[in-house]
Parts: structure tokens; sequence; C-alpha cells
């Protein structure tokens, strides 16, 4: 067993020979909590009792689309309060929340066409889309109309971002 810090919490790694990797935190609260990870891609969240921190009391069986659905949902407001405390220590530096209108230049077109950190020196650093944040996506990601690109950067530069997405 492995134990190393994520953030203020002490997470424990197991290896589980033949099936994968377990990682196991203790909340707040007194709550264990454990993340088994299959070989297979599958993974499993598991809440374990509180009278018997090595009993499960509830194993929850995640797909693929399922586990990407949960980080989703835990990340997205710790990616707000993120840039919100990098704005209060890094004067001049601000965020954007960009529409890509359907019918864009760049509705239906790779982040990599618009090239805007070469062209502009801001950087996106999300994209949500029907309520799905998608963290840091890369130059092959596709945009879509009604995409919010999250853009980081000096007031000139997110502004130069805002007119690639409307004219181009």
């Amino acid at each position: 067993m492995d134990k190393r810090r994520i953030g203020a919490v002490e997470v424990e790694q197991t290896a589980l020979p033949g099936i994968g990797l377990r990682h196991e935190f203790t909340t707040r609260s007194g709550r264990r909590v454990g993340v088994v990870s299959h070989r297979t891609g599958r993974r499993d969240l598991v809440i374990y009792d509180k009278e018997d921190p090595d009993r499960a009391c509830e194993v929850v069986k995640l797909n693929d689309e399922e586990a990407d659905a949960l980080v989703e949902l835990l990340g997205a407001p710790r990616i707000v309060q993120r840039l919100n405390a990098l704005h209060r220590e890094v004067e001049g530096l601000v965020s954007l929340q960009l529409p890509i209108a359907p019918g864009s230049p760049y509705d239906g077109r790779t982040m990599g066409d618009a090239r805007v950190r070469s062209r502009t020196g801001a950087s996106i650093v999300a994209v949500v889309r029907a309520g799905q944040v998608f963290a840091s996506p890369a130059p092959d990601f596709g945009l879509t109309g009604d995409d919010i690109v999250v853009v980081v950067g000096s007031p000139d530069s997110t502004d130069a971002v805002a007119d690639i997405f409307t004219n181009g």
C-alpha cells in the first residue's frame, strides 16, 4: 500500500493483483470512500461501513461514460474555484465564457483551427457543452454551436479570442 496526498487529503493506493488498483480516503466526517480501477477500465465507487471500515456497504459500478460524468460533476465547480482564486492572485488576469454561436466560423471546426494561443496569447481552459465540462480540451476537440469556451488571459487577449470566434 502506498500513501500520497492530494491537496489536504491522504489517499491510500493498493495494488489488487489480477484486478487493478484501489484508492481510498477517509472524509472529514469519518466515512471511508474508495475507487477500484479495474484493468478492464471499469470503475467501482465504494462506500465503506461506518462501523467496520473494511466492509463495503455500497458498491456502485461505473462504465467509462458514467465515470467521466461523475468526474465532470465533481470537477467543474473546482475549475471555477481555481480560476477565481487565480484572479485574486494575478493582477490583470481575466477569464471569459465565450459562446460559440451556431453559424460561427468555428461551429463544426476544431479548436486547433482557431490557433487561439498563438494568435492571442490567451488559453482555452475548458469547453462547456450541454452542461458537461471538458477541461483542458486538446487542439483536435471539435467545437459546435452553443458551446461555451472558457478563456483565460489578459483583457486584450480574451477580447481578441471573442473576435476570432465571432468573425474568424
